[in-house]
């Protein structure tokens, strides 16, 4: 269902793309790559010049490449526009100590301790929060998704419709249903 429409007219001031690419590689590794684009719909002042519509305020990427087991084994990123450039855009290569980390594993807490606040940007930062999502989504293909498997469905226990103890378990994954503990 998509959203109600909009209770006035409006005059869009700013665009922000975000996009996610899975990749399998020839080598059994996984490519993800994020990308976050803002452009603004009219003239936009900033100290360090004017960006006329549609130029980039911000255009960021980042890859990661893991394993079958999530754990990053290469990181890149780039800052190809920014406000401030020769200041912004001098951040990325710290990104890089993401390498060794496990997606699924205190990812988005060491992210936080390691890049949280002055220590890296935002926008990349951002991007980094929802790896974990994409490549799940990006190596579901390749997993099982059935009653038969021998190990629990990754997806479930990851959102509240797939709570072990729900009716969607229940009816779609009955060996991995569990009753729910009175409590």
């Amino acid at each position: 269902m998509p959203l109600p429409p909009p209770s006035a007219e409006r005059t869009r001031m700013h665009q922000r793309r975000v996009n996610f690419d899975g990749f399998k590689r020839v080598d059994g590794l996984w490519d993800i790559e994020a990308r976050l684009v803002d452009t603004k719909d009219q003239d936009y002042p900033l100290s360090s010049g004017l960006l006329k519509p549609g130029e980039a305020v911000h255009d960021m990427s980042v890859r990661v490449t893991i394993n079958n087991k999530m754990t990053i084994l290469e990181a890149a990123s780039c800052s190809d526009a920014t406000p401030y450039m020769g200041y912004c855009n001098t951040i990325p290569p710290d990104y890089s100590k993401v390498v060794g980390l496990n997606l699924f594993k205190g990812f988005l807490k060491a992210v936080k301790e390691m890049f949280g606040g002055t220590r890296g940007c935002a926008h990349l930062s951002e991007l980094l929060m929802f790896l974990p999502t994409a490549a799940l989504q990006t190596i579901a293909s390749e997993v099982p998704d059935n009653a038969d498997s021998e190990h629990k469905p990754y997806q479930l226990d990851r959102c509240h419709a797939l709570v072990s103890h729900s009716e969607t378990v229940q009816r779609y994954y009955p060996r991995w249903y569990r009753n729910q503990s009175p409590g």
